[in-house]
């Protein structure tokens, strides 16, 4: 028995075989015997993941150590052929920190994290996991994790603008006090390590010493004045600013704004005269320079010196320098034996050696423990630092390099931060547990910073008070404002006795449509969902019956303005309503329509009526006005003025005026006879034209309302000469009655007015005097002839009336007014609309006489006897057509219906109007006629998956279920629906919908994978039959993520006025200062939503630099005088999708120290140079340049005569076998440097023949080493072999990452 094909254990693990061995004889004789074989397994199949790759989100902050993701791979193999572990075969992270990064379960495939990841200083990583079974060979497979790192609200924002002045002091604005409401004083500047809506920045105040004289923009943190500056103001001001930003919870930084009101520099001198006038400059370069001079001359004659002394001792003879002999002057130390016999040249050291990894420091010298707060001096250097070791039980958030207040003020202070700012750009303080102290020198305190590559100067924040922000909703939206004090329930008129018999009768007539009347009361302006009556209380329903009872509201033509809630039966609001809108200035708003039980098919009538609330100020049709006087008027005369329009009815409406004080006028107001008020101008003193030409004066229109609302319009009295005849009309109301439709440009009348008056006083001209904007478009009037054309078509059915003001006014200022009273006529010009409320098809063969097929609706927009419609059928259909309430017809079977005869009907219904000539309508809709039903249908799949992108098309086909029903006929007509459901506070039917015929499933909306991911619905197969039978599947749709959103750019924002917005950047900036930071968010996931910042354009290249993946804008070197006052910035935020998508901002950066314009008055003020210390100081500068290259140049020279002697003795030396008499050579430190040396180790030999020497440079490491200097001059080399804590060959290399240098020339 041989193999005949290959063998798989996975499919066939063991084969049952039976031999049968037969004879030839007869009859044939057999015996059998049954084989087991087993197949052994070998290692021939390769661990299989679940998934071909994984992406996982992680938030930043998380705990050191938890799970956060976790691979899975199956191997069909048996034994340790299937045993899979799991490893990291690959990652874009350096080797050395990935182990310090996350780390995988070799037997579970479950990866931890074994630190808190920060998403501002890694966003996302990829790892290469391998699986690999235990065969022999082994086996493996890889695949992609992809973790991503989400960002936390873990940084309050940091205050930019304003900081303080370099003495220490709060800096000011000034502010003229002729400043308009909406003058720009100022702009608080901050930014967010965060990113996305962490970042987003808001601006509060807090404080103010006078609230409301002080705006402040949300988002753009600029300061206007909220209303002109008055004399009671105080001269000075102080502003708190809160900058919130967006996260969850939000954190927030304060700053504090002084403000000085002066109109001129010499008013705000006083309130100047406390500050420190600012050091010359040009003194203090002065200053440097001769200290610089003088360092390098001392240096320069010291080293002269030093090398002549050298030269007259190796002249001279030993004894007379016996003192400086070998041994008499030494200090007994212990010291290394020279053995020149091996070739080793002695070779010593002065080493300071700093060991990091327990944040300890070894010096020549020991030290007394020291506090966290104690200033260490190293020696008497006053440059001296050492690190001063702090509480490990400090926070860990972000803290920043911060002088001491107290000694801003000092030049010390001044001069090391000219130093600092020349080598801030290299410092890199990473350890968040170590402070140090400056000497007393300085008396500055230096504490590390993460990720902060230059020192700064933060101003003093005053700590947040909690409870001091109130967050309101603006007037008038309160949430539920009207629910409980102005919502009515349903009130029926009905005694009791009379409700028990109409109860009664209505038991008794189950299928009689009927209806009652419903009343409710709503205020105007609720949110969608409001509460307006509880409809399944006033129908004597459950909320529950209200979806099974088929309870829904019918109306017709206008927008639905309320809905149903069926979970709690309710009466809400499907929108928001405006009264003003929907019935104008009526006394009453109703709104009415139906509520229709579909199983007894029975109406109610709904009647609500809108309250008014005082949503809308009076308001003027023009903002100024100009009146016209002549300055004969006698006193007592009144000049009617436009009144004000106030669409809100009752005490919201209109109610007084109210006119500025003025000498010469006073109000009057009078009502017209339909009620309105319009102000009249009385006039109480003679005027004079030669005195006063033009007065102006403000009037005031208010309503009653709660809050009171009010308008204004300028009114602008011009006193011209006297005309003493003012135009008067033919008329003083022009009636006229037209029909509707008449073409655009038929003249309907004109209206005359005549003035005795000549020249032009006698000139009259025609105007509208009142006219809402709505009817303004539908006429025009000719100015010079009075004719009133029609400029739209009329339609009855929008106005049926129109009152027009018409003003003439001559040449000299008179005005006379008449109404214009125009009656629209209603014409046959409609026809009649049949709506198709509801239609029960199919209905079943062995329906009952009377049954609802269908309710009609019917409707005419005429009016009167073209209004009245008629409906009708055909008379040869076993249906006719009853009358039900308001407009509603019910179609009902009349005669027995017969499917096997006729299996459905074609039903037109006639709708007639009674016009002359008559206009009628057809609609025309089937009815179906079902069989018996005895089969459910049935899918071909138990539940169904489908994928869909998102940005889909509407309309879309996504996917198709099939059933199958074994009955005949209609029977078998399956039809297909869906549940319903709600997603997302939306019902399933506006996502997807569903072929009834053929099963095919539409997108009726793009989707969007932001919003939801996947969709779970139930997909419902029913047949025509009676009952209906029917099947559900369940369908899952899944959404896949594209690249479908550009970055948003949410901060810096564009101010309201529309202008760019301006960020501040000092002319005293170092190169990497931080000028702004462009927050940008991604509403798309994964790649997609990774963002990029870019530099597209700039005004001057090579200024900025953009952070790439932070959006900082930092300037990329030191600012100029040639540099332009304002750059324009035009930045870019791209995504990593496919293809990317960006979004650009453009920044204008304003290079000044702050923003008022008082400021550039200020530049007036400085002193005119002086040519003589200009000269005096290219002297110094040449003197000091000359002085250095002698210098200079007698080192080398130095140097080379050095060489050039060892490598003379080196040859003597190999020439004659032996050395003898080398003195250890010492390496000299330089005192008077303030440093932070940088340390390096090196291994050094050094043999006879300099050809075979061999010198060893390992390559450093970085950390954070600070060496005091005097502790390595106290101590010899050797000496330092017996204090160090470890031996010489084995002291690890601590090379140093940041130098700091603080240098007084």
């Amino acid at each position: 028995m041989v193999t005949d094909g290959v063998l798989d254990r996975e499919q066939d693990p063991e084969y049952n075989i039976t031999i049968i061995a037969t004879d030839g004889g007869k009859p044939p004789l057999s015996s059998s015997v049954n084989i087991t074989l087993h197949i052994i397994d070998v290692n021939d199949n390769v661990p299989v993941f679940q998934q071909a790759s994984y992406v996982v989100h992680v938030a930043e902050n998380n705990p050191p150590g938890a799970s956060i993701a976790q691979v899975s791979a199956s191997d069909p193999d048996l034994g340790p052929n299937c045993q899979v572990s799991y490893s990291i075969a690959a990652s874009d992270l350096e080797p050395r920190a990935l182990l310090s990064y996350v780390s995988v379960s070799e037997q579970s495939g479950v990866v931890f994290a074994q630190r808190a990841f920060d998403h501002e200083q890694l966003r996302s990583f990829e790892l290469i996991l391998q699986a690999r079974d235990h065969g022999s060979p082994a086996l493996s497979a890889n695949v992609s994790l992809r973790v991503l790192v989400g960002d936390r609200n873990d940084n309050a924002p940091r205050v930019l603008y304003p900081a303080l002045a370099p003495d220490g002091s709060a800096l000011f604005d000034t502010v003229p006090r002729a400043a308009e409401p909406g003058y720009l004083i100022t702009k608080v500047v901050a930014v967010d390590a965060d990113s996305g809506h962490n970042a987003w920045l808001s601006y509060h105040v807090l404080q103010a010493s006078d609230p409301g004289l002080f705006s402040l923009g949300l988002r753009t943190g600029e300061v206007r004045t909220a209303r002109a500056l008055g004399n009671r103001d105080a001269a000075r001001q102080r502003l708190l600013v809160a900058v919130r930003d967006g996260g969850q919870p939000p954190l927030s930084a304060t700053a504090t704004l002084h403000l000085v009101f002066a109109d001129s520099l010499q008013e705000a001198l006083p309130d100047l005269s406390d500050r420190p006038v600012p050091p010359d400059p040009q003194a203090e370069l002065q200053f440097y320079l001769v200290v610089a001079l003088a360092l390098i001359s001392v240096l320069f004659l010291l080293a002269v010196i030093l090398a002549i002394a050298l030269r007259l001792r190796s002249s001279l003879s030993p004894t007379e320098w016996g003192c400086f002999q070998q041994g008499l002057c030494s200090k007994s130390e212990p010291r290394v034996p020279f053995n020149y016999s091996e070739g080793t040249l002695p070779y010593s050291y002065n080493l300071c050696v700093a060991h990091m990894g327990t944040t300890e420091f070894n010096f020549l010298k020991s030290t007394s423990p020291l506090h966290s707060t104690q200033d260490v001096v190293g020696g008497n250097s006053p440059g001296a630092l050492i690190p001063v070791p702090v509480e490990d039980n400090l926070t860990s958030h972000p803290e920043t390099l911060t002088p001491d207040s107290e000694r801003r003020c000092s030049p010390i202070w001044r001069e090391s931060q000219q130093a600092l700012s020349r080598y801030s750009h290299i410092a890199n303080c990473t350890k968040p547990h170590n402070s140090y102290k400056l000497a007393p020198g300085l008396q500055q305190k230096l504490t590390p910073e993460f990720k902060v590559r230059r020192l700064q100067r933060i101003p003093a924040v005053t700590e947040r008070t909690k409870n001091q922000l109130k967050y309101t909703e603006g007037p008038g939206r309160t949430s539920g404002e009207f629910r409980n004090q102005r919502t009515m329930a349903a009130v029926r008129k009905l005694s009791d006795h009379t409700k028990l018999v109409l109860l009664c009768l209505y038991l008794q007539m189950p299928w009689e449509s009927g209806a009652r009347q419903i009343r409710y009361s709503v205020p105007e302006e609720l949110e969608k969902g409001s509460f307006v009556g509880n409809i399944s209380k006033d129908l004597g329903l459950e909320p529950r019956e209200l979806a099974e009872r088929g309870v829904r509201i019918v109306s017709r033509g206008r927008t639905q303005l309320f809905s149903l809630n069926p979970r709690s039966g309710s009466l809400v609001t499907a929108g928001r309503i405006d009264r003003e809108e929907l019935c104008a200035q009526s006394a009453r708003c109703l709104v009415n329509f139906n509520i229709l039980l579909e199983d007894r098919v029975k109406l109610f009538g709904i009647e609500i009526e809108v309250t008014d609330i005082n949503d809308n100020a009076p308001k003027f049709q023009a903002e100024n006005l100009d009146v016209k006087i002549n300055e004969n008027v006698a006193p007592g005369m009144c000049f009617p003025l436009p009144e004000a329009i106030d669409p809100d009815v009752g005490v919201n409406s209109l109610q007084s005026y109210q006119l500025s004080p003025n000498k010469h006028f006073s109000l009057g107001v009078q009502s017209r006879a339909n009620g309105v008020k319009y102000p009249e101008l009385v006039l109480e003193h003679a005027l004079d034209r030669e005195e006063e030409a033009i007065h102006h004066m403000v009037l005031t229109a208010s309503d009653g309302g709660n809050p009171l609302r009010s308008g204004t319009v300028l009114v602008t009295v011009t006193v011209f000469d006297a005309n003493d005849n003012a135009p008067v009309f033919t008329l003083p109301e022009y009636r006229l009655n037209v029909p509707e439709n008449l073409p655009v440009g038929t003249q309907l009348l004109t209206v005359t007015a005549t003035d005795k008056d000549e020249g032009a006083n006698g000139e009259v001209t025609y105007s509208f005097r009142k006219l809402p904007d709505i009817q303004l478009s539908k006429f025009q009037l000719n100015k010079n002839t009075g004719e009133i054309k029609i400029s739209e078509i009329l339609d009855y059915e929008e106005t049926s009336f129109y009152e027009i003001e018409v003003q003439a006014e001559d040449g000299g200022a008179y005005i006379a007014t008449a109404k214009v009273l125009i009656t629209i006529e209603d014409i046959n010009d409609n026809s009649p609309e049949v709506t198709i409320t509801s239609l029960f098809s199919p209905v079943t063969e062995d329906s009952p006489l009377g049954t609802v097929i269908a309710l009609l609706n019917v409707h005419d927009l005429d009016s009167g006897q073209n209004g009245e419609v008629t409906c009708s059928i055909s008379s040869n259909l076993p249906f006719k057509l009853e009358k039900s309430i308001d407009s509603y017809y019910s179609l009902v079977t009349h005669r027995a219906l017969d499917r096997e005869q006729v299996s459905f009907y074609n039903i037109t219904v006639t709708a007639a109007d009674g016009g002359s000539p008559p206009l009628s309508t057809e609609t025309h809709f089937t009815l179906q006629v079902a069989d018996i039903n005895d089969n459910p249908p049935t899918f071909s799949h138990i539940s169904y998956f489908t994928y869909i992108p998102e940005n889909n098309p509407r309309g879309a086909s996504i996917f198709s279920v099939t059933a199958l029903d074994p009955d005949s006929k209609e029977n078998a007509q399956v039809i297909y629906s869906l549940t319903e459901d709600t997603i997302q506070g939306a019902p399933l039917s506006s996502f997807v919908s569903i072929n009834s015929d053929t099963g095919i499933l539409y997108a009726l909306r793009s989707f969007d994978y932001e919003q939801f991911r996947e969709l779970k619905m139930q997909v419902i197969a029913s047949d025509s039959g009676n009952p209906p039978l029917s099947s559900n599947v369940s369908l899952s749709l899944f959404v896949l993520d594209m690249n479908d959103n550009t970055p948003e750019i949410l901060y810096p924002t564009l101010p309201t006025d529309g202008s760019t917005g301006v960020e501040l950047a000092p002319r005293s900036a170092e190169p990497g200062y931080l000028v702004t930071k462009v927050v940008a968010v991604d509403r798309d996931s994964g790649q997609n939503a990774w963002l990029s910042y870019r530099l597209l354009k700039a005004s001057e290249p090579g200024l900025f630099v953009v952070g790439l993946h932070t959006g900082e804008v930092r300037t990329a070197r030191a600012l100029l005088d040639r540099d332009a006052l304002k750059q324009s910035l035009v930045v870019v935020v791209q995504d990593h999708g496919q293809p990317p998508l960006s979004s650009t901002i453009t920044l204008t950066v304003a290079v000044a120290d702050s923003i008022p314009d008082v400021l550039a008055d200020l530049s007036s003020l400085e002193p005119p140079h002086d040519h003589d210390a200009s000269g005096l100081t290219l002297y110094l500068v040449v003197a000091l340049a000359a002085v250095s290259c002698l210098f200079l140049t007698f080192i080398i020279l130095l140097l080379a005569l050095r060489l050039w002697r060892w490598h003379k003795s080196h040859l003597l030396q190999m020439a004659g076998g032996g050395l003898a008499g080398v003195h250890t050579s010492h390496f000299v430190d330089v005192d008077g440097v303030r440093t932070f040396l940088q340390t390096y180790s090196h291994e050094v030999s050094l043999t006879a023949d300099s050809r075979k020497s061999h010198i060893i440079f390992p390559q450093p490491n970085y950390a954070d080493t600070l060496i005091s200097q005097e502790s390595c001059e106290k101590k010899d080399p050797l000496s330092l072999l017996d204090d160090s804590k470890f031996p010489i060959e084995d002291t690890p290399l601590v090379p140093v990452s940041s130098i700091f240098t603080f240098a007084f020339l």
